[in-house]
């Protein structure tokens, strides 16, 4: 079952004006968006989006009473094109970006996102988009799997496992989530605690496979753009490489300059709003999958960057 992850601390900060106007960019099973509509008053609006078409239907079917709501299926970095298409040039009043692979899509087999459950390997948000890891795996020269295995997945195997996977794709195809497991896996010397040996391997081709951290560097520059002055910016993420980008976001565009005179395009737009946000025991217990969530927020700051509050 799904269970958003910092749901009531993600709430607390997103919500500043109960008849404004939210996006839920990565809209997932609805969890964010389910509780964010109960704190929203008749007049607000929700603009949920999600790339995965699955996602789509689903919150259709769940939210298609509530007229506040509507849908729209892309890539979260299309944030500006959606809100000038739907008139929403004027600004949002908050944006959450609830990052990586939702639960459904991990307990899914047919997905491919999972090394537990085998199925076919494919790992697209959007299975009607790009190339599934299978044909990636299939063609990419050994020097770019290692890349994206060291850099994606902060994997310290990256080369022999790179090598074992064009060695056993000669073999045979690399083609279910089970085989590649099980060649990363063999290829891994030094199993971590806690970990499985395929964790960072699997974490990393999805990554590349979706262009995630593209994606979100471009989200993070429209989000800014689209948020009315005093609007937040909650951003959850579970890969160490998203928080780091994340936190540069945020801190250097919350950066005093430092200089008086400044043009308006070189003053700050954001102040970070507290520090990190982790999960406490209590959700810890209850969803074990929180164990990596690592949240952040921003405000929009005025025009001429004055701070307040």
């Amino acid at each position: 079952m799904h269970k958003p992850v910092l749901l009531q601390e993600a709430m607390e900060y997103l919500v500043t004006d109960p008849v404004g106007r939210y996006v839920d960019a990565t809209f997932g099973r609805g969890g964010h968006s389910g509780e964010l509509l109960s704190r929203l008053a008749a007049g607000a609006s929700l603009l949920a989006i999600d790339r995965d078409p699955e996602a789509i239907a689903h919150g259709k079917s769940c939210f298609a009473d509530d007229p506040r709501v509507c849908f729209e299926q892309a890539r979260f970095d299309a944030l500006s094109r959606i809100l000038a298409a739907k008139g929403m040039v004027d600004g949002v009043h908050g944006v959450l970006l609830d990052l990586g692979v939702s639960s459904p899509q991990l307990d899914d087999p047919a997905r491919g996102f999972s090394f537990l459950r085998d199925g076919p390997l494919d790992m697209r948000m959007d299975p009607s988009s790009g190339q599934s890891a299978a044909r990636w795996l299939a063609t990419a020269r050994e020097g770019d799997i290692e890349q994206v295995l060291r850099e994606y997945g902060e994997e310290r195997f990256a080369r022999r496992m790179a090598a074992a996977i064009v060695r056993e794709r000669k073999l045979a195809p690399i083609d279910t989530t089970a085989r590649l497991s099980a060649i990363v896996t063999e290829a891994n010397p030094a199993w971590e605690r806690d970990k499985h040996p395929a964790t960072r391997a699997f974490q990393a081709i999805r990554i590349f496979i979706n262009a995630e951290l593209e994606a979100l560097a471009s989200v993070l520059e429209q989000a800014v753009d689209a948020l009315k002055p005093g609007g937040r910016l909650v951003v959850i993420s579970f890969h160490s490489l998203e928080d780091r980008m994340v936190k540069r976001f945020i801190r250097d565009n919350a950066r005093e300059p430092g200089m008086p005179g400044l043009p308006e395009s070189m003053r700050p737009r954001l102040r970070a709003i507290g520090r990190a946000i982790h999960a406490g025991e209590a959700e810890l217990r209850e969803n074990p999958r929180a164990r990596s969530a690592v949240m952040r927020v921003a405000e929009r700051l005025p025009a001429g960057g004055a701070r307040h509050g």
